[in-house]
């Protein structure tokens, strides 16, 4: 074994790797993921694709980023970089930011030509200087040693030219003692069918490992510590492959079969993927024309008695709203996924943001409640969108998850749990001894709920619509004291939900005088500020919200103990606005961001000082 000098021991580190996104930025970053998760790191990744589908080569709107943060306590994708992986100088140029003074910049310097840094638009022969870089540079010939490493290949140039990410992967494979065993073994899966592409990657990863080892004495490397986890069989897992997954479950659960109707849009495509290929556990997955089309089909599953799913993102969200606010009338379970992207319109279609509260909990006609829960990380997604599935089958009701971008893209470490670690959930089934006498809107006169009444069963054929029904008959009423009822029933069924949901859990310093809260894809950024306030001697707690609509019944309570409360999201204010409507006299102060970026810890740390200074 070949000793390492400058050998640096640390709790956790962050790489970005960047190139084009043509240069498999995200296949070496997932890869180098999967590895360290692997050997028993912590991970959180931020994968920053480009809004543009194929920015010209080497031009700065082109760049394609994959960000991971492994170790011990990780729970965001890190402020910074330890270090930097930048295929050409526009990923240079456009990611030297979000690099730690004294990290380490590894550049393929093949790239570096004057045509390529006038593509960057520099303006002097030595990019370098006129960042003012100040990290260890390191110059590799990537492609020049890629070209190599395939000489005999038989590949064409262009091929060649793909493997250029794998040398990369390989010599960070060397600079953090990852087994290339694991990486080889994530390539053939990735290259199963395809196995001279395998061959060639595999000899290009053992080249960039090599050159590694060949210039050790070069640059610091990183050994990155572990901790003692649960057993179990652990992976890799992004938000939305986690939410197909917990959907899966809650079928498996509930004994009903499961519906996606849906239309792509970025960045909720890859829920549809990844159920499609779920055939062989009964999943039926359907691509239909268009948003409108796709919560139709799955409101008409739902009253074929499937656990029925719809998934999107913003603008598809807003053209699902009527079709929400049927099964809201209709009183039918339907689970409406939205991973929020920047908007509005197409507007930042490839970038997260916290944009939709407002328009998940209000965005249809009429007095329309629904249930609205958002998971707080990649892995919460899975059982996140158990919960979804749990409420809307069990309380009969459409409810939305609001994922994000951040979180729906973004991986963390997941030990995958048994199965009996979840609830069994039961459908709301009209009860035997009622089956004489019922009616499409019987309800439970306890929860509120409606029953559930699955087409085909003998004695029970209805029909539902969206016009009013009357609450004694069930059949079409228009009259105006009926229909105010029936309003009040439906906001009072939501409501009640609250009595089936965890309470409110405060975490840091709970005898702070300053509270910090959240909601959804933010908690692993708010979480860890708050860390740092309290292990700088500033007093403050802690309360994150994955149950928004309703809240959580002890809300007002916890709200109430504290002098200061302050509310960090991704959008201008709108979950504070909403909780200052709940809560008369409840002053909120804000930390805001729109950016389509997820918050840094630094600018949560900062803005709670800055709210706390001025107290």
């Amino acid at each position: 074994m070949i000793e390492k000098a400058n050998v640096k021991y640390l709790d956790r580190v962050v790489i970005r790797f960047s190139g084009d996104s043509g240069d498999g930025m995200q296949l070496a970053g997932n890869i180098f993921t999967n590895v360290s998760a692997g050997v028993g790191n912590q991970v959180s990744t931020f994968p920053d694709y480009p809004a543009e589908i194929r920015a010209p080569q080497g031009s700065l709107s082109g760049v394609s980023g994959f960000q991971v943060h492994i170790g011990v306590g990780v729970h965001t994708p890190g402020d910074k970089a330890d270090v930097l992986v930048a295929m050409n100088p526009a990923a240079l140029k456009q990611n030297v930011k979000h690099l730690n003074a004294g990290g380490v910049a590894i550049v393929d310097i093949d790239s570096f030509k004057p045509a390529d840094l006038q593509k960057a638009l520099f303006t002097t022969d030595d990019p370098f200087k006129e960042l003012g870089l100040n990290a260890q540079v390191l110059e590799v010939p990537v492609t020049s040693m890629t070209k190599a490493a395939l000489a005999d290949s038989g590949l064409d140039n262009k091929s060649v030219m793909k493997c250029r990410n794998i040398f990369a992967l390989g010599l960070v494979c060397w600079l953090f003692d990852r087994p290339l065993e694991a990486a080889l073994h994530h390539l053939k899966n990735k290259f199963a069918r395809k196995p001279a592409i395998y061959e060639a990657n595999s000899k290009v990863l053992q080249a960039g490992y090599d050159y590694g080892a060949n210039i050790h004495a070069s640059v610091s490397t990183y050994r990155i510590e572990s901790e003692n986890i649960r057993p179990g069989y652990y992976t890799d897992i992004n938000g939305n492959t986690a939410t197909a997954w917990g959907l899966i479950l809650a079928s498996e659960k509930s004994g009903r079969p499961l519906f996606l109707g849906s239309y792509p849009i970025t960045p909720a495509t890859d829920i549809l993927h990844e159920l499609a290929k779920r055939k062989d556990l009964g999943v039926k997955a359907v691509q239909m024309e268009d948003e409108i089309a796709g919560v139709c089909s799955a409101i008409g599953a739902s009253f074929a008695g499937n656990l029925a799913v719809t998934s999107t993102s913003g603008p598809g969200l807003a053209l699902k709203s009527e079709g929400i606010g049927l099964a809201v009338m209709a009183e039918l379970p339907l689970v409406v996924i939205d991973v929020q992207r920047g908007g509005p319109s197409t507007g930042l279609p490839t970038k997260t943001e916290q944009t939709d509260l407002m328009q998940a909990v209000y965005g249809r006609n009429g007095e329309s409640p629904v249930v609205v829960v958002a998971p707080a990380s990649p892995t919460d997604c899975f059982t996140m969108a158990f919960e979804a599935s749990r409420i809307a089958i069990e309380h009969m009701t459409p409810v939305i998850l609001l994922s994000d971008a951040f979180i729906g893209n973004g991986s963390s470490a997941w030990r995958v749990p048994d199965a009996d670690e979840y609830p069994v959930i039961k459908p709301h089934y009209v009860p035997e001894e009622l089956k004489a006498a019922w009616k499409p809107y019987m309800r439970d006169p306890e929860t509120l709920v409606r029953y559930w009444a699955i087409p085909g069963t003998e004695g029970l054929m209805h029909r539902l619509g969206g016009l009013e029904k009357d609450y004694d008959t069930s059949v079409i009423s228009t009259d105006p004291v009926n229909h105010e009822h029936m309003v009040q029933v439906r906001r009072d069924k939501v409501a009640n939900v609250a009595y089936d949901i965890p309470e409110l859990e405060v975490l840091c310093d709970k005898d702070a005088d300053t509270l910090l809260i959240g909601w959804g894809g933010t908690y692993g950024h708010l979480y860890t500020a708050a860390e740092e306030l309290c292990a700088a001697g500033r007093k403050v707690a802690f309360a994150h919200f994955r149950y928004i609509n309703p809240l959580p019944r002890n809300t007002g309570e916890v709200l109430s103990r504290y002098k200061t409360v302050i509310c960090a999201e991704l959008n201008t204010g709108q979950f504070a606005d909403y909780l200052q409507g709940h809560f008369g006299g409840l002053e909120v102060h804000r930390i805001n961001k729109v950016q389509g970026q997820p918050f840094l810890v630094k600018e949560v740390v900062d803005g709670v000082i800055n709210i706390m200074d001025k107290q």
